[in-house]
């Protein structure tokens, strides 16, 4: 394939995610069909179907760019002069407010429905995101490096910090058994959240 080719091909598959972003927010992701989204990234059916198989591998692409952007590329960085609270309480306030999300919801609901009958498959992609280093990995482990957060295990403390957030955050909501948050609910989870590491992890 050539450059000039492959640019191509590139921007087209560009097109298409921007047309499914748009699509999703506006119509919803199953009210939006592979059709909707050739006609808005003025590109064939077939163009779609090349970069994308099923709607789902496009859902799963857009939860793996969503993830990246609200938990590894969080700009909170550790500060050995300031409060943990304080810190740590921003990290969590902006997962939290990722984690319940209509936009994040509507996705995971698309993709857990999708790969139920699979498992294994879900269990990959899970694992494909988890893989990467959040904001929240790099600060804990600063804090432990600047003595003031004792631990033996990283990803022990992340999951802990993960099952709080998502116990409230994500999974009832998901399934729509609570409301959504209001900013007030999602401030006081943080700092109960927030409290409750420290209480266990702050040397």
């Amino acid at each position: 394939m050539t450059d000039v080719t492959r640019k191509r091909s590139d921007k087209k598959r560009e097109a298409i995610i921007q047309a499914a972003t748009q699509a999703f927010q506006e119509f919803g992701v199953n009210g939006t069909s592979m059709d909707k989204l050739a006609e808005l990234a003025q590109v064939s059916k077939r163009t779609v179907y090349n970069h994308f198989s099923k709607k789902e591998e496009l859902v799963m692409h857009l939860i793996k760019e969503q993830w990246k952007s609200a938990l590894v590329n969080i700009g909170v960085e550790y500060q050995c002069d300031l409060p943990l609270n304080g810190q740590l309480e921003e990290l969590v306030f902006q997962e939290v407010t990722f984690m319940c999300s209509e936009g994040h919801l509507e996705l995971a609901r698309v993709a857990i429905g999708h790969f139920f009958y699979e498992p294994e498959k879900l269990k990959d992609e899970v694992a494909q995101l988890k893989a990467q280093e959040s904001s929240l990995h790099r600060w804990l482990k600063a804090g432990k490096a600047d003595g003031r957060l004792v631990f033996d295990d990283l990803e022990q403390v992340v999951n802990e910090i993960d099952s709080l957030i998502k116990g409230q955050c994500f999974w009832p909501q998901l399934f729509k058994i609570e409301d959504t948050l209001s900013e007030d609910d999602k401030r006081r989870i943080t700092k109960n959240i927030a409290a409750l590491v420290l209480c266990r992890y702050a040397s």
